[in-house]
């Protein structure tokens, strides 16, 4: 067992898996640690640190409930909810067990919590551990927050958790627009600070003080956690809110009732910190101006904090670049999936008041050969596609996807095409877009695929011995979104396969882009739309309408409209003549053109 457990370790070692860093000390200047104003090792924090040992002695000796309290402690609570602006604060020894108690405690079964898609893992296990159900938002996505609250009004509790600066793409949550969606939706917000106390605010006192000044509503913020083991240069985590939701959480969460103290001596080096932190502007401006230069220099978004990631996409690529860097005298280390997506592997690198100008400008050179993936960032290219783009898919084969495509192709703007990626069987339905909208050549564009067998993509592609080719799907939507607009028609349902691994749902979940249902609105359309819904919304699809397609049935419509709202529904009914005349008159008063593109002059042709 013991040679077995050797094999696998040296596996995942060649797997670049498991592979150990050097410490600081030896790996360089410093752009990987989160200690950003240089706090650490401050003689000041030092010094309080030394006389909280040798008054409180080394350990809390045990929970707080028991007497694991101590004067130290209280003193930075109350230096922390000062500070922060809170009624009250509560000390954690770390933000991972900050996130799951203070989630455990304000939230549970009968309750719906939305969460961004890229929160820290912390505040992803303590949503899965509240017994809450967990909805995931499209990150950053104002729209896909939106939907989540209105479909939970029927829970007990609605909660909304979110980072203010992200952990991995250092990008800023829109704090006061979120307080306000909450407010709408009776909900309430808790804001992991940790990567913007002491770099971000008046003071340092973090995004939602920033949040404060552009009118954020205060009534809806249930509590924010600040970390003490990155800007604070110490340990821990505070939990500062209202006093009553603090004393809550001290009294429900677990992660706070069983769980031994912090030692005193964190206590007293925090409070020392909270008193420095306060008139560090220095210290701030130097590591967010090294921040900003860095990502100009290397031609990616500007940060909103201290972390500029660099994706270079391929984990072996990122963690061949980071070795190069260390070698060269630069610590800045590569991140990769699970912590990040796949295909976005990356070096998070993170600049600190105590980096120098040299030490930045090096960093660059070093890195002269590369160059990012995505240079625009993650919400920029989302919201890209969700503007320029439209995917229309159908709960099953023959449902009208392909009459609702043409009809919605006359709704879109002049410069909007249409596009089917993967087309099978001998039947054409560009062509038969094209008869239907009687539109030019130009709107039209060449599939990526045709299988001529008239079956599921990834079998008709194997009765030719091809494959769909699916890493291609994204650079070529991509550059047909580009050209000003595209309506791609997907096959079949949702569930159709493109390979033996992903089917179309798993590429709509990582693209970003606006969907279309396409249903019956007869007979089995309801449990076929319910499912298909419940299968996009488990992938946080974001669907932007619902277009039944048939005999008009006023039930089935109210039933749907009832379960999905706030999701618009329209009817696209049978024609005497399928013919132009007849989509362009329903493109041009069923309100679908103001709801999908906005509102504009009818389509004009050609």
């Amino acid at each position: 067992m013991q040679h077995e457990h050797a094999e696998a370790l040296e596996r995942l070692a060649r797997q670049g898996r498991r592979r150990v860093w050097p410490p600081r000390s030896a790996a360089g200047a410093d752009f990987a640690s989160n200690d950003y104003l240089g706090f650490a090792r401050r003689p000041e924090l030092v010094a309080a640190a030394h006389a909280a040992l040798d008054r409180f002695g080394v350990g809390s000796r045990a929970a707080r409930q028991l007497g694991g309290a101590n004067e130290a402690l209280l003193a930075a609570e109350e230096a922390a909810a000062d500070w922060l602006g809170a009624e009250a604060a509560l000390l954690f020894p770390s933000g991972y067990q900050a996130n799951l108690g203070l989630i455990g405690a304000l939230c549970g079964r009968g309750d719906v919590l939305v969460s961004d898609e890229l929160n820290h893992a912390s505040l992803v296990d303590g949503a899965r551990l509240s017994r809450a159900e967990v909805v995931v938002a499209r990150h950053l996505d104002l729209d896909s927050y939106e939907v989540a609250l209105s479909r939970a009004r029927g829970a007990r509790r609605r909660l909304v958790v979110v980072e203010s600066v992200f952990s991995m793409d250092g990008d800023l949550a829109p704090l006061a627009e979120l307080s306000h969606l909450c407010a709408r939706h009776d909900a309430w917000l808790v804001v992991d600070e940790a990567h913007a106390v002491g770099l971000l605010g008046p003071r340092g006192a973090g995004a939602w003080a920033l949040a404060l000044a552009d009118g954020a509503d205060a009534t809806r913020l249930a509590a924010r956690v600040a970390t003490g083991s990155k800007s604070l240069g110490v340990g821990g985590a505070f939990v500062a809110g209202p006093r009553a939701t603090v004393e809550w959480v001290a009294n429900r969460a677990r992660a706070f009732l069983f769980t031994t103290a912090p030692p005193p001596v964190v206590g007293a080096a925090l409070a020392r910190a909270i008193d420095l932190v306060g008139t560090a502007d220095a210290e701030r401006e130097a590591a967010l101006g090294h921040a900003r230069h860095l990502a100009e220099a290397l031609g990616v978004a500007r940060p909103a904090a201290a972390i500029v990631p660099f994706v270079l996409g391929a984990d072996e690529r990122a963690v061949a670049v980071a070795a190069r860097l260390v070698e060269r005298g630069f610590d800045a280390r590569a991140v990769r999936p699970p912590t990040v997506p796949e295909g976005s592997a990356r070096l998070r690198l993170v600049t600190h008041a105590h980096n120098t100008a040299d030490e930045v400008a090096g960093l660059v050179a070093a890195l002269g050969g590369e160059r990012a993936l995505a240079p625009q960032g993650r919400v920029e290219a989302r919201n890209s596609l969700r503007r320029d783009a439209l995917v229309v898919v159908g709960t099953d084969t023959d449902v009208g996807k392909t009459v609702a495509s043409a009809a919605l192709l006359l709704a879109a703007p002049p410069h909007w095409r249409y596009w089917k990626p993967v087309q099978t069987g001998s039947d054409s339905d560009t062509a038969r877009v094209r008869e239907l909208t009687e539109l030019a050549a130009a709107r039209f564009a060449s599939p990526l695929a045709h299988y001529a067998l008239p079956a599921s993509p990834h079998t008709a592609a194997a009765a030719e011995g091809a494959r769909v080719p699916v890493e291609a799907l994204d650079g070529a939507l991509a550059a047909e979104a580009a050209r000003g607009g595209v309506l791609v028609e997907l096959a079949g349902g949702l569930l159709v396969p493109y390979d033996d691994e992903s089917t179309q749902a798993d590429w709509l979940a990582r693209l970003g882009a606006r969907t279309v249902l396409v249903a019956r609105s007869g007979l089995g359309t309801l449990n076929h739309t319910l499912l298909t819904m419940e299968a996009l919304t488990r992938r946080h699809v974001a669907v932007a309408a619902l277009v039944l397609v048939g005999e008009p049935h006023a039930a089935n419509r109210a039933t749907l409209a009832a379960r999905l709202a706030p999701l618009p529904v329209f009817e696209l009914p049978r024609f005497a003549a399928l013919e132009r005349a007849a989509l362009a008159h329903w493109a041009a008063t069923s309100g679908v053109r103001a709801v999908l593109f906005g509102e504009g002059p009818a389509e004009a042709g050609s």
